[in-house]
């Protein structure tokens, strides 16, 4: 096991986290003013960092020891190994094994989508997930009611959602794949994906296949832009801010409805409905 090593801490350097599990981390912890992100061989990395070698046993311990339960709305993200906390009438407890796959709850976008999913009704709604690393969002919406079919393009990542499935007593379907692959199972009410704003572009034209018509989009993942944005208004924005702005326009290419925007941090979660 190695160490990449970066000078700063886990708030400073929140913008890279998502590059650097898409690179291929198996952890993060901050120590000493250092952000320590553990890999299981070398590669170059665009980053100022510095490679360590690491004892596989203690980074593991000590990885699992940062991680805590972290309530989001009504819902308690608890650890897979910690069991002691129990649901209620009014919470919904989701015991999350993360593995070597993106999603704790610990990240803004992830808590994003997690609170605006419980903004909707999902009972009995189909429910798609793209991008669905550890399973966290098709486990939340599958425990608001709804019916759920997750993709993730990562192999590795299936058999730890399923596995959180299991624990969790959720009828949620896992599948390799991207979303090409899951269009034939189309129409959907819903579709969550925690992606990069690139991918959001890309795929676009596929949400809108994946959805029926009115259908519900919700999109994280996307570094945020400056400007202002409406629902029912012009939207105007600063071309100058990238990501935000490429997400934006794809929308209006694919002419979706704008319903609104959520900031968290430097990360937006953009809602939007199919037009009927």
């Amino acid at each position: 096991m190695l160490i990449y090593q970066i000078p700063g801490s886990l708030e400073t350097l929140d913008h890279l986290t998502p590059a650097l599990w898409e690179a291929g981390a198996q952890g993060l912890e901050e120590r000493d003013g250092q952000v320590l992100v553990y890999f299981e061989s070398r590669l170059e990395l665009p980053f100022a960092g510095t490679w360590l070698e690491a004892d596989d046993t203690d980074w593991i311990a000590q990885y699992r020891a940062s991680l805590k339960p972290v309530t989001i709305g009504k819902v308690i993200i608890n650890p897979g190994w910690d069991l002691s906390l129990k649901a209620t009438s009014d919470k919904i407890v989701i015991d999350l094994e993360p593995g070597f796959a993106f999603g704790t709850g610990q990240h803004e976008t992830t808590r994003m989508a997690i609170l605006a999913l419980q903004d909707h009704n999902l009972e009995h709604k189909r429910v798609l997930d793209v991008g669905s690393g550890s399973g966290i969002l098709a486990l939340v919406a599958a425990k608001l009611g709804a019916q759920v079919l997750a993709v993730d393009n990562d192999a590795s990542t299936v058999p730890v959602a399923r596995d959180n499935a299991a624990k969790n007593n959720v009828d949620a379907e896992f599948v390799g794949g991207i979303l090409e692959t899951v269009l034939p199972r189309a129409p959907f009410d819903v579709l969550v994906a925690n992606l990069f704003a690139e991918l959001h572009d890309l795929l676009m034209s596929q949400y809108k296949v994946a959805l029926e018509p009115g259908g519900l989009l919700l999109m994280t993942g996307i570094m945020a832009g400056t400007g202002q944005a409406d629902a029912g208004e012009q939207v105007t924005w600063d071309t100058s801010s990238g990501r935000e702005t490429m997400v934006m326009e794809a929308l209006d290419r694919e002419r979706f409805e704008f319903v609104r925007r959520v900031q968290d941090g430097d990360w937006v979660l953009l809602e939007a409905r199919k037009s009927v």
